[in-house]
């Protein structure tokens, strides 16, 4: 009974294998022609059928998926459909399309390359206007500080004056007030005792 089951199960596993394997060979996928030799194209999946064209080697093809007789079936890039044998044909990049790939990768990033050191040259001057800017607003800066300095000297140097200037006024007006408060009624009252004296 359980052989019967496990041989159920692997019948069930072959089905499926040849259910996915027919839906891979009828979707396409791009195959490459080996570099190192002419590849002739016929007609069908055999050297009895009749050369119709040559294939570059490293040519870029698409595959069919169809197969038969160790050929086969491809579509080249000038839409022309042929077979070939299985063993020139490759999933894989030939050298020809590597070197390319890498030459515009290689391309693409020094392009980048000098972007990013133009972008950086533009960068490294702005940072010297920058640097020169904050420089003369240093020079600036210290220029209003030393007038300021000088403002406030002269401020306090007028203030001592003005302080001078009311003093002495000051003592002036003293001075009067004494000459008025005290020497003069003095006169007055020697002048008047005169008077009298005389009368």
């Amino acid at each position: 009974m359980m052989n019967i089951k496990q041989t159920f199960v692997t019948l069930l596993l072959l089905i499926s294998l040849f259910s996915l394997a027919e839906e891979a060979n009828s979707s396409t996928t791009a195959g490459y022609i080996s570099e190192d030799l002419i590849v002739y194209m016929h007609t069908g999946a055999g050297k009895n059928y009749r050369i119709q064209g040559t294939v570059n080697s490293g040519e870029k093809v698409v595959l069919t998926g169809k197969s038969n007789n160790e050929y086969s079936e491809i579509i080249t890039d000038k839409d022309r459909t042929g077979w070939i044998e299985s063993k020139h044909v490759s999933t894989k990049p030939g050298m020809r399309y590597v070197i390319a790939d890498l030459n515009e990768k290689l391309a693409s990033f020094q392009a980048g390359k000098s972007h990013i050191t133009q972008q950086l040259n533009e960068a490294v001057i702005e940072i010297d206007a920058l640097k020169s800017e904050r420089s003369d607003l240093q020079n600036s800066i210290s220029a209003l500080n030393m007038d300021l300095t000088q403002t406030k000297s002269q401020l306090k140097n007028q203030d001592t004056s003005i302080k001078k200037q009311w003093f002495f006024n000051g003592a002036i007006v003293l001075g009067i007030g004494l000459l008025f408060g005290l020497i003069l009624p003095r006169l007055f009252s020697k002048r008047k005792a005169s008077m009298e004296n005389w009368g």
